[in-house]
């Protein structure tokens, strides 16, 4: 074997070096099991299940139709307290501030809240609570949106792509929305006309190569619809790609129906990019769901937020991220939280951020860690934000710091 081979001085080096990284493995190893995980859903969660379709005498057939859970979002609190054992004072704080801010989520989703743990990620990210109502803090719109918009439902700050918004309806709203200023009281998709409209810029402009549909959930169009958009994207000759934005696959993977594959196999290529933000979330329907996009081609992206008490600490987000890869999922970026009203108790320190790229790299493989981004406000644009490595460059000299916090002299010819 090739190690007979080396000198006995560096077989001994590189047990010792074995030994080190094996010792910097240990505190992930030690807590990946307390972090919960999707793909090991208790009983609790088969139980939540049933008292659910119970509670709608519905059954196994209508709880995997995407119609359904959508007909049946949980909405108010008087359905909330049948399907989750809340204390009358969490209900009046929901209740209180659904005044100000709508919610809504999914009996998949409600499915997958843990009611005795407060803290629950899933929970924080479906249920409203208290600080939304925290009205020092925020805007409606920071990245300035609206002043980014040249044509009906079009949102362009880059030289070759922009955004096509086609609808406020989601499956669920998250608390921590970059866009609930959108929600409204009513789901409605952008009519026909204005988007026609939004095609008729991208034909004008030739520059425009790659064109993300999002909103809202873009895959909350009917089929038909996103059928007829895909269509006519896919017929501009400057578009070379085109790009959804959904969380279909985290809040209702049902959404995910063999006619939608059908269509998405038909407009190649499409990438999507969704937002999975906590391994909770990363469950067996949801790996169904993830299986036949990529049977239709499909190139999948997650772009986490990254959210203060669910995600914004290295372990769980690097548990989460190899999640993602198991069922084929790139992680491509981490968004820090948006400055939006109502959400200041989602916003985590910058520091956070860098701490977290910092243990992602070189303690797991590359294709687990994302980009970290901040979107620059007033619509400035993403903004990379890495630890830093490059300490000094000078010429052809430069000192580093590697993932292991040694510091490296490199001379380049």
């Amino acid at each position: 074997m090739a190690y007979l081979l080396k000198h006995p001085d560096d077989y001994t080096s590189a047990l010792h070096r074995s030994e080190e990284l094996k010792t910097l493995a240990e505190p992930y190893l030690t807590m990946r099991s307390q972090i919960p995980s999707g793909m090991e859903l208790s009983a609790d969660y088969e139980e939540r299940r049933r008292h659910i379709l119970h509670s709608f005498s519905a059954t196994q057939t209508e709880w995997e139709d995407w119609h359904w859970q959508m007909k049946h979002r949980v909405t108010d609190v008087d359905t909330l307290a049948q399907l989750l054992p809340l204390e009358a004072s969490e209900l009046d704080v929901i209740a209180k501030t659904a005044q100000n801010y709508r919610w809504a989520v999914s009996p998949y989703y409600l499915s997958l809240i843990d009611s005795t743990n407060p803290l629950d990620p899933i929970r924080l990210q479906a249920l409203p609570s208290l600080p939304e109502l925290d009205d020092n803090f925020g805007e409606d719109d920071p990245m300035g949106e609206a002043l980014t918009s040249p044509a009906p439902c079009i949102t362009r700050r880059y030289p070759d792509r922009l955004i096509i918004n086609v609808t406020n309806m989601c499956a669920m709203y998250c608390r921590h929305c970059q866009r609930r200023r959108n929600i409204g009281e009513t789901d409605r998709h952008e009519p026909k006309n204005q988007l026609k409209s939004a095609l008729e810029y991208i034909r004008n402009n030739p520059e425009i190569r790659d064109v993300l549909i999002t909103g809202g959930d873009a895959l909350l169009l009917s089929d038909q619809t996103l059928n007829w958009l895909l269509a006519e994207l896919h017929a501009i000759p400057h578009v070379e790609i085109k790009r959804i934005g959904t969380r279909v696959p985290v809040t209702l993977p049902m959404r995910i129906t063999d006619e939608l594959v059908h269509i998405l196999a038909n407009y190649p290529p499409i990438y999507i990019n969704t937002q999975y933000n906590h391994p909770k979330e990363v469950t067996l329907a949801s790996k169904k769901a993830i299986d036949r996009l990529i049977t239709a081609g499909v190139v999948m992206g997650n772009q986490a937020v990254l959210l203060k008490g669910i995600n914004n600490e290295p372990h769980v987000m690097k548990k989460l991220n190899q999640e993602l890869l198991k069922i084929r999922v790139r992680p491509y970026y981490i968004f820090h939280a948006k400055n939006v009203k109502g959400t200041r108790h989602f916003v985590p320190r910058i520091q956070d951020g860098l701490a977290i790229m910092d243990q992602l790299r070189g303690q797991t493989s590359g294709l687990a860690i994302p980009t970290y981004i901040l979107n620059a406000p007033k619509g400035g644009g993403k903004t990379p934000l890495l630890p830093q490595y490059l300490l000094h460059l000078k010429g052809n000299r430069a000192i580093l710091r590697t993932w292991e916090g040694k510091i490296v002299d490199y001379t380049t010819p």
